[in-house]
């Protein structure tokens, strides 16, 4: 299979278009379009229609455009690899960090050491929710992702980090000097959470549950600024992880009260690819986060190891 048409069929179908894919490939639409025709020769199948909105891949091309940017990320890889065993580490490694996590606060540290050891890697930083960075790696288009949650997935693996304890964080001045407030005294505050796909809902609904309650959700946001500045003028309240609430309260004017009966734990965790191995670079650069995460444990005082 020739590598030149796989890296020509993933761009007209991450573009959407002939034309523009032609003119980013810097080829001849022509001839862009006999290398698609010679591919689907090869596969004895139609992987792309034609529109004149575009193309859009057939069912038979979605299944090649997934094992073609794995084929084509392993190739990179392997020449990263051989480069790297006779020079100084170099090459390009893709690191997701949750946002709202003990994990974003990761982001300036890595890029410091990183430079500091291995000035020829190039790193890529992306913060985004969980579900869509573990996405991101099972199709083979970033290396590694600390996120919350954990739970099996076939094609990802994942390690525990670190565990961290719930906070409610609130400007009320009633809530001041709390260092402890039962879950059921949160139900019967106003709250803002993020959208009840995301792994801290998601742990925190459940532990409502348990104690057969709802929480009283008056708006759903996933902005960090706006949820900063909404909690610190007393619109609501809201429930995040112990490292998360420490930011906040660095920034604003906000009281912390750990969540008991029942506790609230978040499970911090690196989740990597279950079937394509890091590049050499990749797994020193896993090597440097675990060592932040290791430091960072030490800080949080509900950090259970």
């Amino acid at each position: 299979m020739n590598l030149r048409r796989l890296k020509y069929f993933v761009k007209i179908v991450d573009i959407g278009s002939m034309t523009q894919a032609a003119d980013v490939l810097h080829i001849a639409q022509p001839a862009l379009s006999q290398q698609l025709v010679t591919l689907e020769a090869e596969m004895q199948q139609q992987l792309v229609i034609r529109t004149k909105r575009g193309v859009t891949p057939t069912e038979a091309g979605k299944v090649l455009y997934a094992h073609a940017q794995l084929i084509l990320r392993q190739c990179e890889q392997a020449l990263s690899d051989v480069t790297s065993s006779s020079h100084a580490l170099c090459g390009n490694v893709s690191v997701g960090l949750a946002p709202g996590t003990a994990a974003s606060s990761l982001s300036v540290p890595l890029l410091r050491r990183v430079r500091e050891l291995h000035p020829g890697i190039t790193l890529y930083l992306n913060e985004n929710f969980g579900t869509t960075l573990s996405e991101l790696i099972m199709n083979g288009r970033m290396d590694m992702a600390v996120l919350y949650g954990g739970r099996e997935i076939h094609g990802l693996s994942f390690t525990p980090l670190l565990r961290e304890q719930l906070y409610l964080v609130s400007a009320a001045p009633a809530l001041a000097g709390r260092e402890q407030i039962a879950l059921a005294e949160v139900a019967e505050l106003e709250l803002l959470l993020p959208r009840t796909y995301n792994v801290m809902r998601r742990l925190v609904d459940e532990a409502f549950l348990r104690i057969d309650r709802q929480p009283q959700v008056i708006a759903e946001v996933e902005s960090a600024t706006t949820l900063a500045t909404a909690v610190a003028e007393r619109f609501a309240s809201t429930i995040l992880p112990e490292s998360a609430a420490r930011g906040l309260q660095a920034h604003q004017a906000v009281h912390l009260s750990r969540i008991v009966e029942p506790q609230i734990e978040a499970p911090l965790t690196l989740c990597l690819s279950g079937h394509l191995p890091l590049s050499v670079p990749g797994q020193a650069v896993k090597t440097i986060l675990l060592e932040l995460i290791a430091q960072m444990r030490g800080t949080l005082s509900s950090a259970q190891g």
